[in-house]
């Protein structure tokens, strides 16, 4: 898809995603800190958080819709979030104004704000800015990957018993508990690390930047997602559905992985084939 889009209009569409992710997170910066979690019940933690999605969201949007007013836009915090993906090659921007809330109502660094910008379905550019750890991954289609301006690559390690996996889980039922134990049980007796960090994209982001060696979760929603799956793979990395097929903007499973033999063995390790 990117082959048919110019190097200067992928340029411009970066330029605009990473300044829409950093607008997000400047709203983080001026409302971290600003609710007690022992003496907030839940209409004020719901009210609190509602307030700062939206504000990053409207920031984010803004600077979108200031440089390409005739793209469309899926954001978690709207009916757009209902968007159907377009077909007629119409850039459609996926934005997620707060991965990681819970971590922000604690003040644990992992959080993040997310935007994307997708062809026919497919990130051709994309931002991931963190706050409070001043780190930015940035990426588009044939350009490489980036972290605060330096290139990534993902791990070169091969071993499964020597890696380092990330998951995450949101729980729908007894059923999805119960496949999640029988998942960490599994990779964890191959000899591999897990770590639970709380928000999908900067998963993806450590994974790109190879700190881990691969991450898988159950179910995500696209803006999760949308920009980290682009980062990942100018990397050098591998991503697709938990089961090895092809993932898309629609909610699902996520499965990445430094390499197509990790990928292979962690997809086997979770009952599914491998990808491409």
């Amino acid at each position: 898809m990117s082959d048919t889009l110019s190097l200067a209009l992928l340029d411009a569409w970066l330029d605009t995603a990473r300044r829409a992710a950093d607008a997000a997170a400047a709203v983080h910066t001026a409302w971290a800190k600003r609710i007690d979690v022992r003496r907030a019940d839940e209409k004020s933690f719901s009210d609190f958080v509602s307030r700062v999605d939206v504000e990053a969201q409207e920031a984010a949007i803004a600077v979108i819709s200031g440089e390409w007013p005739e793209h469309a836009i899926m954001a978690e915090e709207e009916e757009a979030a209902k968007t159907a993906v377009p077909t007629d090659g119409t850039p459609l921007w996926v934005v997620d104004p707060l991965d990681g809330t819970t971590n922000f109502l604690h003040d644990h660094p992992n959080y993040c704000a997310s935007v994307a910008v997708t062809v026919d379905g497919e990130p051709v550019a994309g931002c991931i800015t963190s706050a409070p750890t001043g780190e930015r991954w940035w990426a588009r289609a044939g350009g490489g990957a980036f972290r605060s301006g330096r290139p990534i690559r993902v791990s070169p390690i091969e071993r499964i018993d020597q890696a380092l996996m990330a998951t995450g889980f949101m729980f729908r039922g007894t059923n999805q508990v119960e496949q999640f134990a029988r998942e960490i049980v599994t990779v964890r007796s191959s000899g591999a690390g897990i770590r639970r960090g709380g928000a999908a994209a900067m998963d993806l982001c450590y994974v790109a930047d190879g700190r881990f060696e691969g991450y898988w979760e159950g179910f995500l929603n696209p803006w999760d997602y949308a920009a980290g799956v682009l980062i990942v793979r100018e990397a050098g990395g591998v991503v697709t559905r938990a089961d090895g097929s092809a993932i898309g903007l629609e909610p699902g499973s996520i499965m990445a992985a430094n390499s197509a033999a990790m990928a292979e063995t962690l997809l086997g390790l979770l009952g599914g084939p491998a990808g491409d």
